[in-house]
């Protein structure tokens, strides 16, 4: 059984910066693939940036992609979003997800755990 832990969510201006954490308990953390998914009201969950278990590829959205870094943390079993130019569009729900077997992740599919979740809001 693994549990993700999310933090580090909050209110920001247009074109500040946050930085998600999330923690992960159980076994085997170094060998997951880890990545970070968004919900917003009335939207589907959508597929934020991914990080394979040796963190040598890592997978962004086009909506995303040159303002997010993903990276992780093996002796802390976490892993991180640094989020930077926020957007008001980048407002959402953002949550943890794991899969224990190592292939790229770039939808929900294949998840096998989920974080609660950590509130973003970039306001205008």
């Amino acid at each position: 059984q693994v549990q993700l832990v999310e933090s580090g969510g909050g209110l920001v201006q247009a074109g500040g910066s946050l930085r998600l954490s999330c923690a992960a308990s159980g076994r085997a953390f170094s060998s997951f693939t880890m990545g970070w998914f968004r919900q917003a009201p009335g939207k589907e969950r959508e597929f934020v940036a991914s990080i394979s278990s040796s963190g040598a590829n890592r997978y962004y959205a086009d909506s995303v992609e040159g303002r997010f870094t993903i990276s992780r943390d093996d002796a802390k079993s976490t892993v991180y979003l640094q989020m930077n130019s926020l957007k008001p569009e980048d407002t959402a729900v953002y949550y943890c997800a794991a899969r224990q077997w190592d292939s790229p992740m770039t939808t929900p599919r294949g998840v096998n755990y989920w974080g609660q979740g950590t509130q973003v809001t970039v306001s205008s």
